[in-house]
Protein backbone atom coordinates (compact mmCIF):
# COMPACT_ATOMS: atom_id res chain seq x y z
CA UNK A 1 0.00 0.00 0.00
CA UNK A 2 1.69 3.09 -0.90
CA UNK A 3 1.02 6.36 1.48
CA UNK A 4 0.16 9.70 -0.34
CA UNK A 5 1.87 12.07 1.59
CA UNK A 6 0.14 15.45 0.09
CA UNK A 7 -3.61 13.70 0.84
CA UNK A 8 -2.97 14.39 4.67
CA UNK A 9 0.26 17.15 4.14
CA UNK A 10 -2.28 19.44 2.21
CA UNK A 11 -5.14 19.89 4.41
CA UNK A 12 -2.95 20.52 7.58
CA UNK A 13 -0.89 22.80 5.58
CA UNK A 14 -4.01 24.80 4.24
CA UNK A 15 -5.52 24.74 8.05
CA UNK A 16 -2.25 26.11 9.67
CA UNK A 17 -2.22 28.91 6.43
CA UNK A 18 -6.12 29.83 7.37
CA UNK A 19 -5.27 30.22 10.99
CA UNK A 20 -2.21 32.48 10.26
CA UNK A 21 -3.57 34.93 8.59
CA UNK A 22 -6.79 35.36 10.89
CA UNK A 23 -3.68 36.05 13.54
CA UNK A 24 -3.61 39.87 15.03
CA UNK A 25 -0.84 41.58 14.05
CA UNK A 26 0.85 40.94 17.12
CA UNK A 27 1.00 37.04 16.58
CA UNK A 28 1.86 37.09 13.34
CA UNK A 29 5.23 39.09 14.12
CA UNK A 30 5.56 36.64 16.90
CA UNK A 31 5.36 33.80 15.04
CA UNK A 32 7.32 35.29 11.63
CA UNK A 33 10.29 36.36 13.95
CA UNK A 34 10.16 33.43 16.65
CA UNK A 35 12.37 31.36 14.43
CA UNK A 36 14.66 34.89 14.30
CA UNK A 37 14.35 35.56 18.10
CA UNK A 38 15.33 32.07 18.75
CA UNK A 39 18.62 32.50 16.52
CA UNK A 40 19.33 35.54 17.77
CA UNK A 41 18.96 34.07 21.37
CA UNK A 42 21.11 30.62 20.28
CA UNK A 43 24.21 33.39 18.40
CA UNK A 44 24.04 35.33 21.43
CA UNK A 45 24.43 32.19 23.89
CA UNK A 46 27.05 30.53 21.57
CA UNK A 47 28.91 34.09 21.18
CA UNK A 48 28.98 34.70 25.14
CA UNK A 49 30.03 31.13 25.89
CA UNK A 50 32.82 31.45 23.59
CA UNK A 51 33.77 34.79 24.57
CA UNK A 52 33.60 33.60 28.26
CA UNK A 53 36.14 30.89 27.45
CA UNK A 54 38.31 32.67 25.79
CA UNK A 55 38.32 35.47 28.76
CA UNK A 56 38.83 32.69 31.25
CA UNK A 57 41.84 31.58 29.33
CA UNK A 58 43.25 35.01 28.63
CA UNK A 59 42.38 35.82 32.05
CA UNK A 60 44.62 33.02 33.23
CA UNK A 61 47.44 33.53 30.86
CA UNK A 62 47.67 36.88 31.87
CA UNK A 63 47.02 36.32 36.12
CA UNK A 64 48.81 32.51 36.18
CA UNK A 65 51.39 32.26 33.13
CA UNK A 66 52.97 35.75 32.73
CA UNK A 67 53.49 36.32 36.29
CA UNK A 68 54.92 33.11 37.18
CA UNK A 69 57.20 33.43 33.93
CA UNK A 70 57.68 36.93 34.91
CA UNK A 71 58.54 35.96 38.80
CA UNK A 72 61.47 32.80 37.81
CA UNK A 73 62.93 35.47 36.04
CA UNK A 74 63.48 37.63 39.01
CA UNK A 75 64.64 34.31 41.11
CA UNK A 76 67.17 33.89 38.74
CA UNK A 77 68.20 37.40 38.92
CA UNK A 78 68.11 37.17 43.23
CA UNK A 79 69.62 34.19 42.86
CA UNK A 80 72.53 35.45 40.72
CA UNK A 81 72.37 38.73 42.69
CA UNK A 82 73.11 36.35 45.90
CA UNK A 83 75.99 34.76 44.53
CA UNK A 84 77.84 38.12 43.57
CA UNK A 85 77.30 39.60 47.82
CA UNK A 86 78.82 36.41 48.18
CA UNK A 87 82.31 36.50 46.69
CA UNK A 88 82.11 40.32 47.39
CA UNK A 89 82.23 39.12 51.25
CA UNK A 90 84.89 36.89 50.21
CA UNK A 91 86.96 39.18 48.97
CA UNK A 92 86.40 42.47 50.96
CA UNK A 93 84.73 40.58 54.72
CA UNK A 94 82.08 43.14 54.82
CA UNK A 95 79.05 42.54 56.80
CA UNK A 96 77.34 44.89 54.13
CA UNK A 97 77.49 42.51 51.43
CA UNK A 98 76.13 39.69 54.03
CA UNK A 99 72.86 41.90 54.55
CA UNK A 100 72.43 42.46 50.73
CA UNK A 101 73.03 38.60 50.36
CA UNK A 102 70.15 38.01 53.12
CA UNK A 103 68.02 40.90 51.62
CA UNK A 104 67.92 39.23 48.18
CA UNK A 105 66.99 35.92 49.48
CA UNK A 106 64.24 37.60 51.35
CA UNK A 107 62.99 38.84 47.48
CA UNK A 108 63.74 35.56 46.61
CA UNK A 109 60.95 34.22 49.30
CA UNK A 110 58.55 37.33 48.51
CA UNK A 111 58.13 36.27 45.13
CA UNK A 112 57.33 32.63 46.17
CA UNK A 113 55.00 33.84 48.10
CA UNK A 114 52.77 35.81 45.00
CA UNK A 115 53.50 32.82 42.96
CA UNK A 116 51.00 30.75 45.65
CA UNK A 117 48.36 33.49 45.89
CA UNK A 118 47.75 33.43 41.90
CA UNK A 119 45.09 31.12 40.88
CA UNK A 120 46.18 27.74 39.40
CA UNK A 121 49.54 27.60 41.08
CA UNK A 122 48.66 24.23 42.29
CA UNK A 123 50.38 22.96 39.32
CA UNK A 124 53.90 24.54 40.04
CA UNK A 125 56.26 22.81 42.67
CA UNK A 126 56.70 26.07 44.90
CA UNK A 127 57.27 24.98 48.14
CA UNK A 128 59.38 22.63 46.68
CA UNK A 129 61.25 25.36 45.68
CA UNK A 130 61.49 27.14 48.60
CA UNK A 131 63.01 24.14 50.05
CA UNK A 132 65.61 24.31 48.01
CA UNK A 133 66.75 27.33 48.77
CA UNK A 134 66.41 27.33 51.66
CA UNK A 135 69.04 24.20 51.67
CA UNK A 136 71.30 26.77 49.53
CA UNK A 137 71.00 29.63 51.81
CA UNK A 138 72.19 26.92 54.77
CA UNK A 139 75.30 25.33 52.59
CA UNK A 140 76.63 29.37 52.04
CA UNK A 141 76.22 29.86 55.70
CA UNK A 142 77.86 26.45 56.56
CA UNK A 143 80.77 27.33 54.80
CA UNK A 144 80.89 30.80 54.64
CA UNK A 145 83.78 31.02 56.85
CA UNK A 146 85.60 28.69 54.40
CA UNK A 147 85.13 31.23 50.91
CA UNK A 148 87.94 32.64 49.43
CA UNK A 149 90.77 31.12 51.55
CA UNK A 150 91.87 28.45 48.39
CA UNK A 151 92.16 25.32 50.76
CA UNK A 152 90.43 22.22 49.61
CA UNK A 153 87.60 22.60 52.85
CA UNK A 154 87.13 25.90 50.98
CA UNK A 155 86.74 24.08 47.15
CA UNK A 156 84.50 21.50 48.48
CA UNK A 157 81.98 24.20 50.18
CA UNK A 158 82.44 26.04 46.45
CA UNK A 159 81.40 22.89 44.97
CA UNK A 160 78.61 22.14 46.96
CA UNK A 161 77.29 25.68 46.73
CA UNK A 162 77.90 25.90 42.72
CA UNK A 163 76.22 22.03 42.20
CA UNK A 164 73.32 23.67 44.71
CA UNK A 165 72.86 26.78 42.89
CA UNK A 166 72.54 24.88 39.12
CA UNK A 167 70.17 22.36 40.87
CA UNK A 168 67.62 25.55 42.17
CA UNK A 169 68.27 27.32 38.72
CA UNK A 170 67.10 24.16 36.79
CA UNK A 171 64.47 23.87 38.69
CA UNK A 172 63.44 27.59 38.56
CA UNK A 173 63.94 27.11 34.86
CA UNK A 174 61.51 23.90 34.91
CA UNK A 175 58.99 25.82 36.15
CA UNK A 176 59.20 28.78 34.35
CA UNK A 177 59.46 26.46 30.86
CA UNK A 178 55.68 24.53 32.06
CA UNK A 179 53.93 28.49 32.44
CA UNK A 180 55.65 29.03 29.01
CA UNK A 181 54.08 25.83 27.79
CA UNK A 182 50.45 26.26 29.24
CA UNK A 183 50.65 29.77 27.90
CA UNK A 184 51.23 27.94 24.70
CA UNK A 185 48.28 25.45 24.96
CA UNK A 186 46.10 28.09 25.87
CA UNK A 187 47.37 30.35 23.09
CA UNK A 188 45.92 27.16 20.18
CA UNK A 189 42.83 26.69 22.55
CA UNK A 190 42.05 30.25 22.27
CA UNK A 191 43.03 30.29 18.23
CA UNK A 192 40.60 27.32 17.73
CA UNK A 193 37.81 28.91 19.70
CA UNK A 194 37.65 32.23 17.73
CA UNK A 195 38.04 30.39 14.43
CA UNK A 196 34.87 27.64 15.27
CA UNK A 197 33.04 30.64 16.69
CA UNK A 198 33.84 32.66 13.96
CA UNK A 199 32.22 30.38 11.32
CA UNK A 200 29.03 29.23 13.68
CA UNK A 201 27.89 32.59 14.03
CA UNK A 202 28.79 34.00 10.31
CA UNK A 203 26.05 30.55 9.51
CA UNK A 204 23.94 31.46 11.85
CA UNK A 205 23.23 35.08 11.28
CA UNK A 206 22.95 34.60 7.49
CA UNK A 207 19.97 32.16 8.57
CA UNK A 208 18.82 34.31 11.14
CA UNK A 209 18.65 37.22 8.27
CA UNK A 210 17.30 34.69 5.76
CA UNK A 211 14.41 34.11 7.88
CA UNK A 212 13.86 37.42 8.70
CA UNK A 213 13.57 38.47 4.87
CA UNK A 214 11.31 35.57 4.24
CA UNK A 215 8.81 36.78 7.47
CA UNK A 216 8.41 40.25 6.24
CA UNK A 217 7.64 38.96 3.04
CA UNK A 218 4.98 37.08 4.32
CA UNK A 219 3.23 39.65 6.55
CA UNK A 220 0.85 41.48 4.08
CA UNK A 221 -2.05 42.19 5.90
CA UNK A 222 -4.04 44.75 4.96
CA UNK A 223 -4.42 47.73 7.82
CA UNK A 224 -4.81 51.23 5.72
CA UNK A 225 -9.17 51.17 7.06
CA UNK A 226 -7.91 51.12 10.51
CA UNK A 227 -4.60 53.58 10.51
CA UNK A 228 -7.45 56.48 8.36
CA UNK A 229 -9.39 56.16 11.48
CA UNK A 230 -7.13 56.46 13.92
CA UNK A 231 -5.86 59.36 11.85
CA UNK A 232 -9.37 61.38 11.93
CA UNK A 233 -9.33 60.25 15.56
CA UNK A 234 -5.99 62.01 15.93
CA UNK A 235 -7.01 65.19 14.20
CA UNK A 236 -9.97 65.18 15.89
CA UNK A 237 -8.31 65.08 19.78
CA UNK A 238 -5.51 67.28 18.30
CA UNK A 239 -8.34 70.29 17.72
CA UNK A 240 -9.60 69.85 21.29
CA UNK A 241 -12.73 67.55 20.58
CA UNK A 242 -11.90 64.73 23.24
CA UNK A 243 -15.61 63.40 23.10
CA UNK A 244 -14.91 62.10 19.33
CA UNK A 245 -15.36 58.38 19.18
CA UNK A 246 -14.25 56.35 16.44
CA UNK A 247 -15.34 52.96 15.61
CA UNK A 248 -12.79 50.54 15.13
CA UNK A 249 -13.77 46.87 15.35
CA UNK A 250 -10.45 45.20 15.10
CA UNK A 251 -9.41 42.77 17.33
CA UNK A 252 -5.56 43.15 16.98
CA UNK A 253 -2.97 45.83 17.79
CA UNK A 254 -4.82 48.53 15.44
CA UNK A 255 -8.02 48.02 17.77
CA UNK A 256 -5.65 48.31 21.06
CA UNK A 257 -4.61 51.91 19.62
CA UNK A 258 -7.40 52.90 19.36
CA UNK A 259 -8.56 51.58 22.98
CA UNK A 260 -5.67 53.77 24.13
CA UNK A 261 -6.74 57.11 21.85
CA UNK A 262 -9.99 56.61 23.75
CA UNK A 263 -7.88 56.30 27.01
CA UNK A 264 -5.85 59.44 25.83
CA UNK A 265 -8.99 61.43 25.17
CA UNK A 266 -10.41 60.94 28.15
CA UNK A 267 -7.44 61.80 30.57
CA UNK A 268 -6.76 64.46 28.29
CA UNK A 269 -9.97 65.93 28.99
CA UNK A 270 -9.59 65.31 32.54
CA UNK A 271 -6.20 67.19 32.35
CA UNK A 272 -7.14 70.04 30.88
CA UNK A 273 -10.13 70.73 33.19
CA UNK A 274 -7.51 70.28 35.94
CA UNK A 275 -4.81 72.26 34.62
CA UNK A 276 -6.46 75.13 33.35
CA UNK A 277 -5.54 77.46 36.22
CA UNK A 278 -2.66 75.81 37.33
CA UNK A 279 0.01 76.82 39.99
CA UNK A 280 3.01 78.00 37.68
CA UNK A 281 5.29 77.49 40.92
CA UNK A 282 4.02 74.02 41.65
CA UNK A 283 2.30 72.66 38.13
CA UNK A 284 -0.54 71.83 40.70
CA UNK A 285 -4.38 72.47 39.44
CA UNK A 286 -5.44 76.03 40.87
CA UNK A 287 -8.79 76.82 42.72
CA UNK A 288 -11.11 76.51 39.24
CA UNK A 289 -9.80 73.03 39.25
CA UNK A 290 -10.37 72.24 42.85
CA UNK A 291 -14.02 73.55 42.85
CA UNK A 292 -14.66 71.78 39.53
CA UNK A 293 -13.07 68.19 41.29
CA UNK A 294 -14.99 68.59 44.63
CA UNK A 295 -17.92 69.24 43.13
CA UNK A 296 -18.28 66.28 40.83
CA UNK A 297 -17.36 63.91 44.28
CA UNK A 298 -19.88 65.76 46.45
CA UNK A 299 -22.44 65.07 43.41
CA UNK A 300 -21.62 61.29 43.07
CA UNK A 301 -22.20 60.92 46.33
CA UNK A 302 -19.20 59.05 46.79
CA UNK A 303 -17.42 59.33 50.19
CA UNK A 304 -14.07 61.89 50.45
CA UNK A 305 -11.90 63.46 52.31
CA UNK A 306 -11.05 66.99 51.52
CA UNK A 307 -7.96 67.96 53.43
CA UNK A 308 -6.79 71.53 53.59
CA UNK A 309 -3.40 72.04 54.41
CA UNK A 310 -1.81 74.90 55.61
CA UNK A 311 2.02 75.89 56.52
CA UNK A 312 2.07 77.59 60.24
CA UNK A 313 4.49 80.49 60.27
CA UNK A 314 5.23 80.91 56.54
CA UNK A 315 4.70 84.43 56.45
CA UNK A 316 7.50 85.18 59.32
CA UNK A 317 9.83 82.64 57.24
CA UNK A 318 9.59 84.39 54.28
CA UNK A 319 10.30 87.54 55.47
CA UNK A 320 13.27 86.58 57.09
CA UNK A 321 15.11 84.29 54.48
CA UNK A 322 13.06 85.88 51.31
CA UNK A 323 10.79 85.47 48.42
CA UNK A 324 13.13 82.97 46.51
CA UNK A 325 13.65 80.42 49.99
CA UNK A 326 9.66 80.94 50.34
CA UNK A 327 9.35 79.48 46.97
CA UNK A 328 11.45 76.54 47.08
CA UNK A 329 9.36 75.78 50.57
CA UNK A 330 6.87 75.80 48.72
CA UNK A 331 7.58 74.13 46.25
CA UNK A 332 8.99 71.02 48.38
CA UNK A 333 5.73 70.52 50.15
CA UNK A 334 4.49 70.05 46.75
CA UNK A 335 6.88 67.10 46.29
CA UNK A 336 6.13 66.13 49.56
CA UNK A 337 2.41 65.60 48.75
CA UNK A 338 2.62 64.22 45.50
CA UNK A 339 5.35 61.38 47.13
CA UNK A 340 2.77 61.00 49.83
CA UNK A 341 0.04 60.48 47.45
CA UNK A 342 2.09 57.88 45.62
CA UNK A 343 3.33 56.04 47.97
CA UNK A 344 -0.06 55.79 49.93
CA UNK A 345 -3.04 57.11 47.52
CA UNK A 346 -4.63 55.99 44.93
CA UNK A 347 -4.72 57.56 40.93
CA UNK A 348 -7.89 58.68 42.19
CA UNK A 349 -6.97 61.15 44.63
CA UNK A 350 -6.36 64.66 43.63
CA UNK A 351 -3.59 67.68 44.68
CA UNK A 352 -4.64 70.65 44.27
CA UNK A 353 -2.23 74.36 45.09
CA UNK A 354 -5.00 77.27 45.86
CA UNK A 355 -2.06 79.82 45.80
CA UNK A 356 0.54 80.56 48.51
CA UNK A 357 1.42 77.85 51.13
CA UNK A 358 -2.25 76.50 51.10
CA UNK A 359 -3.21 72.97 49.71
CA UNK A 360 -5.52 70.64 49.10
CA UNK A 361 -5.99 67.17 49.06
CA UNK A 362 -9.10 65.36 47.70
CA UNK A 363 -9.01 61.72 49.03
CA UNK A 364 -10.88 58.82 51.31
CA UNK A 365 -11.98 58.65 54.19
CA UNK A 366 -10.32 55.17 54.31
CA UNK A 367 -7.16 56.68 53.61
CA UNK A 368 -6.60 60.22 54.83
CA UNK A 369 -5.41 59.49 58.03
CA UNK A 370 -2.46 57.18 56.60
CA UNK A 371 -2.00 60.60 54.02
CA UNK A 372 -2.02 63.13 56.94
CA UNK A 373 0.36 61.39 58.99
CA UNK A 374 3.00 60.64 56.35
CA UNK A 375 3.03 64.35 55.02
CA UNK A 376 3.34 65.50 58.83
CA UNK A 377 6.19 63.48 59.05
CA UNK A 378 7.94 64.18 56.08
CA UNK A 379 7.08 68.10 56.46
CA UNK A 380 8.45 67.77 59.86
CA UNK A 381 11.45 65.70 58.61
CA UNK A 382 12.73 68.46 55.57
CA UNK A 383 11.51 71.85 57.18
CA UNK A 384 14.39 72.27 59.13
CA UNK A 385 16.89 71.68 56.31
CA UNK A 386 15.03 75.17 55.44
CA UNK A 387 17.04 77.21 58.44
CA UNK A 388 20.27 78.32 59.10
CA UNK A 389 22.39 76.61 62.12
CA UNK A 390 21.94 79.31 64.11
CA UNK A 391 17.98 79.41 63.75
CA UNK A 392 17.82 75.68 63.80
CA UNK A 393 19.67 75.36 67.00
CA UNK A 394 17.76 77.70 68.59
CA UNK A 395 14.21 76.14 67.39
CA UNK A 396 12.74 79.55 65.95
CA UNK A 397 13.46 83.14 64.36
CA UNK A 398 13.10 86.27 65.50
CA UNK A 399 10.69 88.49 63.63
CA UNK A 400 7.83 90.90 64.07
CA UNK A 401 4.83 91.04 63.70
CA UNK A 402 2.70 93.47 61.55
CA UNK A 403 2.59 95.83 64.54
CA UNK A 404 6.42 95.85 64.43
CA UNK A 405 6.37 93.50 67.67
CA UNK A 406 9.42 91.42 67.61
CA UNK A 407 8.34 87.88 68.45
CA UNK A 408 9.86 84.74 68.77
CA UNK A 409 8.52 82.21 65.73
CA UNK A 410 8.85 78.92 65.64
CA UNK A 411 10.05 76.72 63.19
CA UNK A 412 7.45 76.25 60.37
CA UNK A 413 5.22 73.08 60.67
CA UNK A 414 2.15 71.97 59.02
CA UNK A 415 -2.00 72.06 60.02
CA UNK A 416 -3.97 69.85 58.05
CA UNK A 417 -8.23 70.39 58.30
CA UNK A 418 -10.21 67.66 57.04
CA UNK A 419 -13.63 67.44 56.30
CA UNK A 420 -15.69 64.44 54.90
CA UNK A 421 -19.36 63.52 54.13
CA UNK A 422 -19.46 60.26 56.19
CA UNK A 423 -21.62 60.77 58.70
CA UNK A 424 -22.77 64.15 57.38
CA UNK A 425 -24.20 65.22 53.89
CA UNK A 426 -22.04 68.07 51.78
CA UNK A 427 -23.84 69.57 48.75
CA UNK A 428 -21.37 72.15 47.85
CA UNK A 429 -18.13 73.45 47.74
CA UNK A 430 -18.67 76.63 49.54
CA UNK A 431 -19.91 74.62 52.14
CA UNK A 432 -16.84 72.34 52.41
CA UNK A 433 -14.77 75.48 52.28
CA UNK A 434 -15.84 76.96 55.02
CA UNK A 435 -15.85 74.02 57.35
CA UNK A 436 -11.84 73.31 56.23
CA UNK A 437 -11.46 77.01 56.85
CA UNK A 438 -13.17 76.81 60.76
CA UNK A 439 -11.09 73.18 61.01
CA UNK A 440 -7.74 74.99 59.72
CA UNK A 441 -7.90 77.68 62.62
CA UNK A 442 -8.42 75.53 65.21
CA UNK A 443 -5.35 73.38 63.73
CA UNK A 444 -3.25 76.82 63.67
CA UNK A 445 -3.86 77.34 67.14
CA UNK A 446 -2.76 74.12 68.82
CA UNK A 447 1.15 74.03 68.25
CA UNK A 448 3.11 71.70 66.12
CA UNK A 449 1.96 70.18 63.35
CA UNK A 450 -1.13 68.20 63.24
CA UNK A 451 -4.05 67.00 61.39
CA UNK A 452 -8.00 67.71 62.92
CA UNK A 453 -10.83 65.97 61.70
CA UNK A 454 -14.71 67.48 60.99
CA UNK A 455 -16.50 64.74 63.53
CA UNK A 456 -19.88 66.70 63.02
CA UNK A 457 -22.85 64.51 61.86
CA UNK A 458 -26.18 66.18 59.92
CA UNK A 459 -27.95 68.23 61.93
CA UNK A 460 -25.05 68.47 64.89
CA UNK A 461 -23.81 71.87 65.93
CA UNK A 462 -19.84 72.37 66.43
Amino acid sequence: MIFDQSKYLGPIINNLSDRFFRLNIAKKLMIGYLSLAVLIILISIFALSNLRRLNNINESILKTDVPVIDATDKMIDNLLAQELYMGRYAILKSSDMLVLFWQRSEEFNQIAEQILLLPGQDKFPIKELTSLHDQYNYIVMEGIEYIGKGTHIAEVHNSRIKKKQEELIAFIKKISSAAMHDQKIKATITANIGSNAFRITAALCILGLSLSVGSALIITRNISSSINQLKAATKQIAEGRFDYKHNTQNQDELGELSNAFDEMARRLKRLEEMYIDASPLTRLPGGIAIENILQKRLDSGIPLAFCLLDLDNFKAFNDRYGYAMGSEVIKATARIIEEVISNKGTEEDFIGHIGGDDFTVISSPDRFADICKAVIEAFDKAIPGFYDNEDRSRGYIIGKTRQGIVVNFPLMTISIAVVTNKERKLTNTAEVGEIAAELKDYAKSIPGSIYVIDKRRTGTSA
